[in-house]
């Protein structure tokens, strides 16, 4: 029984040390969690007037054509993944790996068909296991990322769509709704079509712009920096998502560590009164015994 009760106390220990680390880590995520938010809200003005821009010069009469804009037959396809560095949240990586990879199984029938860019070391190493071809890769990055920190990566996998090297290229990350919610997206980001700007075209008077040299030479600029802003876009969302889905699970995790504290607290008095009534009645029992 001693050998027991002192099991129960080394596992209540291990507990409430657990308990301790995961309630630091959802300390720092949630405090992590509001400077991504404030970073994510800060980026959508400059997305917003870009796009608004793009929105106009695309539909000023129908007659500006460029190679971002035209949907052509689709033979090769690149995948931008957006995913973390570490674990220990939830399900935010594992839920857009799976949803990437379920779709690359059912759209293509041979590895020669995609390319895959990937952003953090978590899907670095879920493609490389799987033998797929990464043309690129970002890791390392930090808590607050820069575009400067993705520009390399966002830009080749434009220019590919630009040179025809892939007919389509589809963005792949979380997201961010709340704390506790984050949704997989797979979200087609070249070609841009009318859909791409329908935000665009909700409420309010449309400004009107006078472009220098002209409508095309605008638009040659300013669609791949719309394209690699969406990127960035999609880093800093995935960043607020993933502090969000660390702080649910170590909040999560901290839950369960204290049920576990307290099942085993239980037990452990339950054992340690169980032994101290069996030494009374041994005492009673010899007491008696000599009279």
């Amino acid at each position: 029984m001693a050998k027991g009760m002192r099991e129960i106390k080394r596992s209540i220990k291990s507990k409430q040390n657990t308990k301790q680390i995961t309630k630091a880590m959802e300390m720092v995520a949630s405090a992590k969690l509001k400077r991504a938010q404030d970073a994510a809200i800060a980026a959508r003005p400059y997305t917003d007037m870009i796009r608004d821009v793009v929105a106009s010069i695309a539909s000023s009469g129908g007659t500006i054509k460029h190679p971002m804009l035209q949907t052509r037959e689709i033979k090769r396809t690149a995948y931008l993944v957006v995913t973390s560095d570490r674990g220990l949240a939830g399900g935010y990586n594992s839920n857009v790996l799976r949803k990437v990879w379920a779709e690359i199984q059912e759209k293509h029938t041979s590895p020669a068909e995609y390319d895959i860019f990937v952003i953090g070391r978590k899907g670095r190493d879920y493609f490389r296991h799987r033998n797929v071809n990464l043309v690129q890769e970002v890791v390392g990055l930090s808590d607050s990322p820069t575009f400067a920190d993705i520009k390399t990566l966002a830009a080749a996998a434009v220019k590919g769509f630009e040179e025809g090297k892939y007919d389509e290229l589809k963005l792949v990350y979380n997201r961010f709704v709340n704390a506790i919610s984050q949704i997989p997206t797979i979200k087609q980001l070249l070609p841009l079509d009318a859909s791409t700007f329908a935000e665009s075209d909700k409420g309010g008077a449309k400004a009107s712009y006078e472009y220098e040299p002209s409508a095309e030479a605008v638009l040659d600029v300013l669609l791949p920096k719309y394209a690699e802003t969406v990127i960035y876009s999609a880093v800093v969302e995935g960043k607020a998502s993933e502090f969000g889905a660390r702080m649910t699970a170590m909040g999560n995790a901290t839950k369960n560590a204290t049920k576990m504290i307290a099942s085993l607290t239980l037990t452990y008095n339950r054992a340690r009164q169980a032994a101290i009534t069996q030494e009374i009645a041994e005492i009673v029992g010899g007491a008696n015994a000599q009279q």
